[in-house]
């Protein structure tokens, strides 16, 4: 029996500090010459896709065209190394990375990343913290715009590394916001809301995911949901 854990980044894992907005802020001054309308835009549990079309389309009234994602996309990655690394807002979620130790030496787990980030926007972000070395694979927001697809993409994934051990599979998705929730469970997997970015307690509540925690400063309550999974799919 194998719980592959599909962790969102922002919010989740770590907080940027607003590394990611001003570095989409920079990328549209410098190829269009203009500031990027970002009041209004829903930011948080959306995919980089879906945040450019949004952009573009509240700035320039129109689409992207696909060579414009393609320089937007490129461009954006560069100047997010450098918002990253130097962010003074950007910090490590509680509980983080002493959770992540644990859960990676169970036999009976897989971590891996679901998350609308592009994946070396994922990679830069989780880089700072020393985190990239516990996430082996994910889906992400370069393998689709929508989020459900991504974390089918993410469980399709972690499979492929498990062909040969003969085992059940369980997906959960862990994520701080309803879209989390939402996609997760449409995707087919067990969700866990923390409530540590884009939603409070009570609209992460509203979305009804299978477990809600504060945060991850007590890794037990998160061990004890493993463990429950771990019985009951033992049972089924």
């Amino acid at each position: 029996m194998i719980h592959l854990l599909l962790f969102d980044v922002d919010g989740t894992l770590i907080l940027t500090g607003g590394a990611g907005i001003r570095a989409f802020q920079r990328t549209f001054r410098e190829l269009f010459q203009m500031d990027p309308m970002i009041d209004g835009i829903r930011l948080h549990g959306r995919t980089d896709p879906q945040i450019i079309d949004d952009i573009f389309t509240a700035g320039l009234g129109r689409p992207a065209t696909p060579s414009e994602i393609e320089a937007m996309s490129r461009l954006y990655l560069a100047h997010l190394g450098d918002e990253v690394q130097h962010s003074p807002g950007y910090r490590i979620m509680p509980g983080l990375p002493g959770l992540l130790e644990m859960l990676a030496g169970r036999p009976e787990v897989r971590l891996g990343l679901a998350t609308g980030n592009l994946e070396e926007a994922a990679r830069i972000k989780l880089n700072r913290a020393g985190m990239n070395r516990y996430f082996s694979f994910g889906g992400f927001g370069s393998d689709a715009k929508d989020r459900t697809v991504l974390i089918r993409k993410a469980i399709e994934r972690g499979k492929a590394l498990l062909e040969e051990c003969n085992q059940q599979v369980r997906a959960v998705v862990i994520g701080d916001t309803d879209l989390d929730i939402t996609c997760g469970r449409a995707a087919g997997a067990t969700t866990v809301a923390v409530a540590t970015g884009g939603d409070s307690w009570d609209t992460l509540l509203q979305a009804s995911p299978d477990y809600l925690l504060k945060d991850f400063s007590r890794p037990e309550e998160f061990l004890a949901i493993l463990d429950t999974l771990h019985e009951t799919l033992r049972s089924t």
